[in-house]
């Protein structure tokens, strides 16, 4: 008996090389969508707390990961944090990428929250970058709603 999968042994590969573009939207959802019109409308990083344990979210969540409380009280953060962990980034992907290497990516924990937000740091040689490192959020002059409003923490001196 032949199985399903026996076809391919009587057919050529033909392999087309190109690009199709896929137009689509999607949304963040409506606690996102929250904390992206805020950073852009006001140019302030917002999180949001647990109910129930108490642990403060930024990016915010829909629902506390530990206890699954819905997660409805707001507090403004003062856009201050230490660098938890980074990376420097050493090549360039300008489709992925819009920043020249290097640069650096580091995971933020914000003043006021309990988990880390990820992004750019700026503002700073990349090898003078340093766990425990205090930085602040610089904005974007023109913000869109997205995580982009934040243009990247730099140093605090």
């Amino acid at each position: 008996m032949r199985q399903l999968a026996d076809w391919k042994a009587d057919v050529e590969e033909v392999v087309f090389p190109g690009k199709i573009c896929v137009p689509y939207s999607w949304t963040v959802g409506s606690t996102l969508s929250k904390w992206y019109v805020q950073l852009r409308d006001d140019g302030e990083i917002w999180a949001n707390r647990c109910p129930s344990c108490g642990k403060v979210y930024v990016p915010p969540k829909i629902k506390c990961i530990d206890c699954y409380k819905d997660m409805n009280d707001w507090i403004k953060l003062p856009g201050t944090g230490v660098i938890e962990t980074y990376t420097v980034v050493h090549y360039n992907e300008p489709t992925i990428h819009p920043k020249k290497a290097p640069f650096v990516y580091g995971v933020i924990k914000m003043d006021g929250a309990d988990t880390g937000l990820v992004h750019l740091i700026g503002g700073v040689d990349p090898e003078k970058v340093k766990v425990g490192m205090r930085v602040k959020a610089v904005l974007a002059k023109e913000r869109d709603g997205n995580i982009m409003d934040i243009k990247h923490f730099k140093p605090i001196a």
